[in-house]
């Protein structure tokens, strides 16, 4: 304990000597979360990162949130003190994403009837394929509007990488969805969806919701919309990590919940009456490789003008311009 309090000193200490803002994403572990200078969801980081005049910006989270803000700041250095991937993201890269498109086009689909749009959980390589077909990044929050926005085009939705997101945003505008490579008619549907999930909000079930709802009749259920769509139908409120945040903080202290989201952002919300929708902990492996060392060696290497490599965001000039046209497509509507 004695070690971790003189860590964070230091850690303070470094902050108020350098040009630096310490960023981090809401799930990220308690220690880190509490020394920073901006917290937030992955977007909103991005925009807030981009507001400061700092130099640097050290951001704690997982890489593609990194990327964003590079992509949105060019002109600033970011550095990640672990550069942590999000499992959704990985599931798509550019080969991916063009082996996607040859499916799609053997159901007799052209890729001149498709708009891609993707969640912003992936990397700026795949944001820039989407921006440069002419399509948008959506968040969890905005994705409504997008897709509405999307279908005015009359050309069918690509949506990537989340199925998840997919399916719940079809079903929640009556359209119809179907999953590339899962043996269902694309061209029967509205949004097309790549095979992609998180590997945190799958371990939601309706089983969860039966225990919570047999144990406590009165509680309500509130998820994130990357849970799966049965678990999304069976619940009360489904939303975005800050939509979930603002309908929690709102409820009446006696009202009970259960949460089906990453176990430290719900740990934080609200300290009685607040349950985790699952048996086990629901705990993203990659966005809790950031601990306080880390946060610190990032900070020390600054002031010492010897940068890890290891540490820095890069993304290509083409891949900058075309990413942040996908999202300022998105900015607009």
């Amino acid at each position: 304990m004695r070690f971790i309090l003189n860590l964070k000193e230091e850690i303070i200490k470094l902050k108020n000597e350098l040009d630096v803002t310490l960023v981090a994403h809401f799930y990220q572990r308690d220690e880190v979360f509490e020394l920073a200078d901006i917290t937030g969801d992955s977007l909103e980081l991005a925009k807030k990162a981009k507001a400061t005049t700092s130099k640097y910006i050290v951001f704690c989270g997982v890489g593609f949130m990194g990327e964003s803000v590079k992509v949105m700041s060019p002109e600033k250095t970011v550095l990640m003190p672990k550069i942590a991937c999000c499992a959704m993201a990985r599931m798509i890269d550019e080969g991916y994403y063009e082996e996607n498109l040859v499916k799609i086009n053997e159901a007799g689909i052209a890729n001149e009837d498709i708009l891609p749009i993707t969640y912003i959980n992936s990397s700026a390589a795949v944001k820039a394929r989407v921006g440069k077909m002419g399509g948008m990044v959506c968040t969890s929050s905005n994705a409504y509007k997008i897709i509405e926005k999307g279908l005015e085009s009359g050309k069918k939705i690509f949506f990537v990488p989340d199925r998840c997101l997919g399916q719940n945003f079809a079903k929640s505008l009556n359209l119809k969805s179907a999953i590339v490579g899962d043996g269902s008619d694309l061209k029967e549907a509205d949004i097309i969806c790549y095979n992609g999930f998180c590997s945190v909000h799958q371990q939601f079930t309706v089983e969860d919701i039966e225990f919570y709802r047999e144990k406590y009749p009165d509680i309500l259920i509130a998820v994130h919309p990357e849970c799966d769509p049965k678990v999304c139908d069976a619940s009360d409120f489904v939303g975005s990590t800050s939509q979930l945040i603002k309908y929690i903080k709102e409820l009446p202290v006696e009202q009970k919940v259960a949460v089906g989201t990453e176990f430290n952002m719900v740990n934080r919300l609200r300290s009685k009456n607040t349950y985790i929708l699952s048996s086990t902990k629901p705990e993203c492996p990659t966005m809790n490789e950031t601990t306080l060392q880390d946060v610190y060696n990032t900070l020390k290497s600054i002031k010492d003008e010897n940068i890890m490599k290891e540490t820095e965001i890069s993304v290509s000039e083409e891949n900058i311009k075309y990413a942040r046209l996908a999202l300022e497509r998105m900015f607009e509507i």
